[in-house]
């Protein structure tokens, strides 16, 4: 039987998890501008493309014999990169926190016959799905998630070491954290709110409102949901520093005689103190917590998920919680399990029950493990 195709654009740390999951099954090309990247994809299972995915033209050229694409690009490029893959009729899983509002191209999906998921990692993407399976038994009326992804071992002055682009990171320290508080929506600006909270698995972190919960808002009427990003304490004063001095400013300044964003310079200056070094360990912490009435009960389900850098791969943990996700969602588009069509977020896999059990399982096959606590109320 001929193998279905897979076309990844991305080759960063996430999309090296990705290829790697699915080269055993699939036919999969990974195309990306940075050749470093590709050489450290060399696998006679995967085929890699110097490519520079930018240019609309090079983009489609990409795709054009693929069965479904997957984008793993950064967040600016995520909108463009799915319109050019609906706009050629091909379904896609993406990854990318893009900024924009994927539901915009849904119509436009609907038309050309595409299947299109976006959001679909670990947070937003499996907290979502727990969520939208939860949803089909329970009236839930709390929703509460705290992620976060985070070095082991803690280094002046950062402490945090990223697997995403650095400008997407940052968006987290400088976009309006939206969340629902008694029916009504409340906007806070990010890093507010700060909270030490205890973990078993990795001590006192500190959490604080980020714009997580995204599609949520829109897919359920629940009475309260909040999303707060965690990090090792501290980190919310000197974020907020940066912040309010301009560092993260979009805004253009001249310097010498030099047009340039803040952002930009601050993002060059940071990638480098936030790359994990080779063999470097990570882990991933996450914590949902759903509560409603089932069955005439108030019940509260806790998911918890403690995840490593996984030393026989070499692969972060991040990576694989992230991308083992968007490699599930894959196998439920090509094997026919998700079928509608359209531009959907990563609740709508949750709410057909077998295929959220399948995307758990899937997990649970890489050890990556939602541990459940069910507390009667």
């Amino acid at each position: 039987m001929t193998k279905k195709k897979i076309v990844l654009l991305g080759a960063g740390l996430v999309g090296k998890a990705i290829a790697l999951d699915l080269a055993n099954d699939f036919d999969i090309t990974v195309h990306d501008k940075d050749g470093g990247k590709l050489l450290n994809l060399q696998n006679e299972r995967i085929k890699t493309v110097k490519t520079n995915l930018s240019e609309r033209q090079s983009m489609i050229s990409a795709i054009q014999d693929a069965d479904i694409v997957i984008g793993a690009l950064p967040g600016f490029m995520g909108h463009q990169t799915m319109r050019t893959a609906i706009e050629c009729g091909k379904d896609i899983i993406d990854i990318s926190f893009l900024p924009e509002d994927p539901a915009d191209l849904n119509e436009l999906a609907y038309r050309n016959n595409v299947t299109a998921v976006y959001d679909c990692g670990v947070a937003p993407g499996m907290g979502n799905i727990l969520l939208a399976c939860h949803s089909l038994d329970m009236e839930v009326s709390d929703y509460t998630c705290y992620v976060g992804g985070l070095p082991f071992i803690r280094e002046w002055p950062f402490e945090y070491k990223a697997v995403f682009s650095p400008i997407d990171v940052i968006e987290e320290y400088t976009r309006p954290a939206r969340f629902i508080v008694n029916g009504d929506m409340v906007i806070k600006e990010a890093l507010s709110d700060a909270e030490h909270i205890y973990f078993e698995e990795c001590g006192t972190l500190e959490a604080w409102n980020s714009d997580g919960l995204r599609s949520l808002m829109k897919s359920f009427r629940i009475r309260n949901m909040i999303e707060k990003t965690l990090r090792y304490p501290g980190c919310v004063e000197y974020l907020k520093v940066l912040r309010e001095a301009g560092f993260f400013s979009y805004d253009e300044v001249e310097v010498n005689g030099n047009i340039i964003r803040p952002i930009d310079l601050t993002a060059k200056l940071l990638f480098p103190k936030w790359q994990l070094r080779p063999g470097e360990e990570d882990f991933t912490i996450m914590k949902v917590i759903i509560s409603g009435m089932e069955n005439g009960q108030k019940l509260t389900y806790h998911y918890t998920l403690f995840d490593r850098f996984d030393k026989k791969t070499n692969t972060t943990s991040m990576a694989r919680t992230t991308g083992y996700t968007c490699t599930a969602a894959v196998n439920l588009v090509l094997n026919e399990m998700f079928t509608k069509k359209g531009v959907f977020p990563p609740e709508e896999l949750g709410l057909t029950k077998s295929n959220a059990e399948f995307i758990i399982d899937y997990l649970k096959n890489r050890n990556v493990i939602y541990k459940l606590k069910v507390e009667k109320n």
